[in-house]
């Protein structure tokens, strides 16, 4: 009875905090409020953010206190460009939490620590269209939540607690009303690695897989969840991919490649591999795959 009251407590605290940030951004503006969709709070993930630190015991609150901090600066800040290096400010903010959630997740979870961090990729391009970031927490945390109790027997994870901040946060996200920002969906996207890292480590405590096992199990679930996202905006991206892109025909491995490597740090990457070289993919295999998505360089002189 307790621990349901517990989740209840978490959905009801989300919806009232979500409802709190989204009348105050409105009312501060600035980078805290966009003009999409007709005027549109961002980083209303504040409200989660909130609640799963209170609630995820340590250390999985430590590394969500971590990201939640920098990406909240993100937000803030806005895109202002650092003077004489490749990248902006919120960019820099990001990767340096995102190092940091490594760093000291390994100090408690190990190598896969380093998927936990990236887990925030594929979040981040889920939260580019209302209502999937969410659909995804709740997809995934719900299977997690199941696949704990099968092989532990507890019927109250913290796959649960999850799931709940994310059913009182979701409802004005669905409806395109807010956006959860950088620091809601970036802090979900640590909270699913970390709840999918404690159903591997049980898993690899039970076959003896080590560390290797956990790894391997996180991995994949990081890959169902890209593919997961690929498909919830399979129309949103196949038009993304065709028209601001020129990527003609694409395949599902284009869209998968997309969530995988897309978006601003993924761009980032690109330039500073790439720098101005445009690199073309003729092979039918590789454009299956996505290779065209995935060496697509924007800052390409010719493409």
């Amino acid at each position: 009875m307790d621990q349901i009251f517990l989740l209840i407590l978490i959905f009801l605290l989300s919806a009232v905090l979500t409802l709190l940030f989204k009348f105050l951004f409105t009312r501060w503006g600035g980078n805290l409020y966009t003009k999409i969709r007709e005027g549109t709070p961002r980083a209303v993930g504040l409200a989660p953010f909130l609640v799963l630190l209170l609630f995820f015991p340590p250390p999985g609150n430590y590394l969500i206190a971590i990201i939640g901090l920098m990406a909240f600066l993100d937000d803030v800040i806005g895109r202002k460009k650092i003077k004489s290096l490749p990248f902006e400010l919120g960019q820099l903010s990001r990767g340096i939490g995102m190092l940091m959630v490594m760093t000291v997740g390994y100090l408690y979870f190990g190598p896969v620590a380093i998927l936990i961090a990236l887990m925030i990729q594929p979040m981040n391009i889920a939260d580019m269209q209302p209502g999937t970031a969410c659909s995804t927490i709740i997809i995934m945390s719900s299977i997690i939540a199941v696949l704990l109790y099968l092989t532990t027997g507890n019927p109250y994870s913290l796959a649960l607690l999850v799931l709940a901040a994310c059913l009182g946060y979701a409802p004005l996200d669905y409806r395109g009303k807010i956006m959860m920002g950088e620091v809601g969906n970036h802090s979900f996207a640590v909270a699913l690695g970390i709840i999918y890292a404690l159903w591997g480590i049980t898993m690899s405590n039970s076959y003896n897989w080590g560390s290797a096992g956990v790894f391997l199990i996180v991995l994949i679930l990081l890959i169902i969840t890209s593919i997961l996202i690929a498909l919830l905006r399979w129309n949103n991206l196949r038009s993304f991919l065709e028209d601001e892109l020129k990527i003609e025909n694409p395949y599902f491995g284009d869209l998968l490649m997309d969530v995988l490597t897309g978006g601003g740090l993924g761009d980032l990457v690109r330039k500073l591999t790439l720098k101005k070289s445009n690199i073309e993919i003729e092979n039918g295999l590789g454009k299956r795959m996505g290779l065209r998505r995935l060496f697509y360089n924007p800052y390409a002189v010719s493409k």
